[in-house]
């Protein structure tokens, strides 16, 4: 009789558990959906690199499916739904050489996107949020010899800070 009522109360503690689980990745993100729906990023900067758009929306897309093992889809079906632009382009001096000088030492590029994040599962996780990362380069290099790497670089980390928005809640 003691065998069965612990196997009756363990068969219970299993169900409450299997009803209340969400889905959770080895990243700690909180997957409840299946599908997701990643826009290609529009281009408003007032500085247009032809790479860039592409370039952002796959580390972004890649990153979120890589991570949450949702499949991609078309449309407006999905469970979630990430469109964007990108809204900032913008090289500014970030260190000056010698004072007397006033010249230049390192200079540094910025990126900002405008993300609307749609959680058709629990819509009170939606956001709408700008996100601004940067990298520095030398004064004595030209921007078009270090750009590709730069953009990757900043890629990567807007792509971890959208993601860790989105499923992580950070």
């Amino acid at each position: 009789m003691k065998n069965c009522i612990k196997n009756i109360a363990l068969i219970l503690m299993a169900c409450f558990f299997w009803l209340g689980c969400k889905v959770y990745s080895f990243t700690g993100a909180s997957i409840a959906g299946k599908t997701m729906n990643v826009q290609n990023l529009q281009n408003n900067s007032a500085n247009v690199v032809p790479t860039l758009s592409p370039t952002l929306t796959d580390k972004i897309r890649s990153r979120i499916l890589s991570q949450t093992g949702l499949a991609p889809v078309q449309g407006l079906n999905a469970d979630y739904e990430l469109s964007g632009a990108i809204t900032g382009y913008n090289v500014t001096i970030s260190g000056l050489g010698s004072a007397e000088r006033a010249q230049a030492s390192q200079n540094r590029l910025t990126i900002t996107v405008q993300i609307e994040f749609k959680n058709k599962l629990d819509p009170k996780a939606s956001f709408k949020q700008s996100f601004s990362r940067f990298a520095d380069f030398g004064a004595n290099q030209q921007l078009q010899s270090v750009e590709n790497k730069l953009i990757e670089d900043i890629g990567n980390q807007l792509a971890d800070d959208i993601f860790n928005k989105a499923f992580v809640n950070w």
